[in-house]
């Protein structure tokens, strides 16, 4: 480590502010850094006083009491220390990059750890948020300072509306103790770290924003059924056969199937039925075809009365 700190170059906290914590429990702390950086090493280190600061990890060293972790995402560019069991014995930090053959560069976050309830909490540091939904955020506070909602190395909100990287942003306090924050229209892009400050006191909060998930009750249905598994449905034709088909609609589903991937699956092509021939009987192929293909409608339309016959059949034909 540098004897010196360079010019401050990365984001952590709200300068100024101190991170509310409970004792005992973890914080992350994401801290930002510049693109000419993404290669560099990153690590915490702990101590009030830059030059007398001590590792705590790096990221290319772990720390081997697990007290301590360092995620780096380059894409972000956020580097991100966890911290677990905290205490009010160590509450002062730096967020540092290394500098190789130069002042390494660093900023200082403070913690403030209390033995009760902070006076600024979150009811999760990570939450779920859905493209095109809306996703309410709410800041717990004990304190009557001005409240804020910001977003990691961008822009605040301070009054009732505002928005960030052009989402709406709408924010109130009907209940005195708890600032609701919410973002509407949400995007992937919206996805990231954000600041619930009030006064000198702040918490973050990471927020992923991904495509909804579909729940569906033919969920056992799903590796058969699923659109890239459906010519090895279509092309039973034997009672042996059917029975493994059967057997299989009982398998956990494994797939998460979200709204795009469903939209985006190449259509269904089906096995094209050959004409018939002079004397107008159909191949083995186009009947195969045929006959699964009700099997498939019955199975969709009549579910309940299919489980049924499933456990029926299964008891004769062991």
């Amino acid at each position: 480590m540098a004897a010196h700190l360079s010019v401050l170059l990365l984001f952590s906290v709200l300068k100024g502010h101190k991170v509310s914590v409970e004792a005992g429990k973890s914080i992350s702390i994401p801290c930002l850094y510049e693109s000419k950086y993404i290669d560099h090493v990153k690590y915490l280190c702990k101590g009030h006083i830059w030059s007398s600061c001590s590792y705590a990890v790096k990221t290319n060293k772990p720390d081997p009491s697990g007290k301590y972790s360092i995620y780096d995402d380059k894409k972000e560019q956020i580097f991100t220390v966890t911290i677990k069991n905290l205490t009010n014995q160590n509450t002062d930090y730096w967020c540092v990059v290394e500098i190789n053959n130069g002042l390494d560069c660093g900023q200082y976050f403070q913690l403030s750890v209390t033995s009760g309830t902070p006076s600024l909490y979150l009811d999760h540091q990570k939450t779920t948020g859905y493209i095109g939904e809306n996703i309410t955020i709410r800041c717990h506070r004990s304190n009557s300072g001005e409240m804020k909602w910001c977003r990691l190395g961008r822009n605040c909100v301070t009054g009732s509306f505002g928005s960030i990287d052009g989402t709406t942003v709408t924010t109130h306090m009907r209940d005195p103790n708890v600032f609701t924050v919410t973002m509407t229209g949400l995007r992937s892009e919206d996805s990231g770290w954000y600041w619930c400050a009030e006064g000198d006191i702040q918490i973050p909060v990471y927020l992923n924003v991904t495509e909804k998930p579909i729940n569906s009750e033919y969920c056992k249905l799903s590796k058969i059924l699923h659109v890239n598994e459906f010519n090895t449905f279509i092309n039973i034709c034997t009672l042996r056969d059917f029975r493994e088909f059967i057997t299989s609609l009982f398998a956990e589903c494994d797939v998460e199937l979200t709204y795009s991937s469903v939209v985006k699956k190449q259509r269904i092509k089906w096995v094209n039925i050959k004409r018939p021939e002079a004397n107008h009987t159909l191949d083995v192929t186009s009947l195969c075809l045929l006959i699964s293909s009700i099997i498939l409608l019955v199975v969709l339309v009549f579910h309940d009365f299919f489980l049924n016959f499933v456990t029926f059949f299964l008891a004769f034909f062991p």
